[in-house]
């Protein structure tokens, strides 16, 4: 097989399964990821994996080669001036318009290895009193079991616990183990990680008052971009509050969703922008 033909076989083979694309410009993460993969099972090049996958000699052969191919790319506390307006402002705002219930459901789709739940956590810790009596559910999910493994374990090498997390927030919720770090039991605890495929329907999950999608919509097509966002918009509180990665937007791929007003760089369901379009209808006549 050409070698550019095995790239797309295992390109197609991706998007299949998660949706993600890899452009031509970027197979190079193909060799990256499986060459640990085919040297673990004794596979000599990619024409004869591609060629196991095809006969389907080992489903999980073809999950983990799957697994091995996502991009899993996150840290602590990532997009700091972005992550800090939503646990700032955004909830804060939230935090208003709650008080009667004093309940907060917020899901971290694609979390990859659980530094962002993780820091959602850890920023509402560092605010507990002001969050004190309140019911915070912090939802996670991700297609990848092995990340989401690693997410639940709580553990991190030196390098991972390094990016975006402050040494003494480190000391405070993650005690050393070896060359690794492992996160505190309590902050394991504030955390419900979950498998799932963004590409299909959520429909247990409940409804939430924010959601962060970051940078997974970058690495999909056009359509699988609208697909997850419609889906998304299911899952949504009226009045909620999307969080997309800085280079992401709604705009042009759903009708769900529209820029927040208050929020640059956040975004709202549009039944929310036609309540505040009836309200001043009902004000202003």
């Amino acid at each position: 097989m050409v070698q550019s033909q095995a790239y797309t076989s295992l390109s197609n083979l991706l998007e299949k399964h998660t949706g993600q694309t890899l452009m031509a410009n970027r197979h190079w993460r193909i060799d990256m990821a499986l060459k640990p993969l085919m040297r673990e099972n004794s596979i000599p090049d990619l024409d004869t994996l591609i060629s196991l996958i095809d006969i389907d000699a080992d489903p999980k052969l073809t999950s983990a080669c799957v697994e091995a191919m996502v991009n899993n790319e996150t840290c602590f506390f990532r997009d700091q001036a972005n992550f800090a307006l939503l646990t700032g402002p955004v909830l804060d705002m939230l935090r208003e318009q709650r008080m009667g219930t004093k309940k907060l459901r917020i899901w971290s789709a694609a979390c990859s290895t659980g530094q962002e739940p993780y820091s959602l956590a850890m920023a509402f810790n560092e605010n507990a009193e002001k969050w004190r009596g309140w019911n915070i559910q912090i939802f996670a999910t991700d297609v990848s079991s092995s990340a989401l493994a690693q997410a639940r374990a709580g553990r991190y090498s030196q390098f991972e616990i390094q990016r975006g997390l402050p040494v003494m927030q480190m000391l405070r919720y993650f005690d050393q183990s070896g060359e690794d770090w492992i996160a505190k039991e309590n902050l394991r605890r504030a955390v419900t990680f979950t498998e799932h495929n963004m590409l299909n329907p959520a429909p247990h999950f409940g409804k939430f008052d924010v959601v962060l999608c970051r940078n997974m919509l970058m690495y999909l097509g056009e359509k699988r971009r609208t697909q997850v966002l419609d889906a998304i918009g299911t899952r949504m509180a009226d009045d909620g509050i999307l969080m997309l990665g800085a280079a992401e937007t709604v705009i042009g791929q759903t009708q769900d969703f529209r820029a927040s007003q208050e929020f640059r760089g956040f975004y709202e369901p549009v039944s929310r922008a036609a309540s505040h379009l009836n309200a001043a209808h009902r004000i202003f006549g």
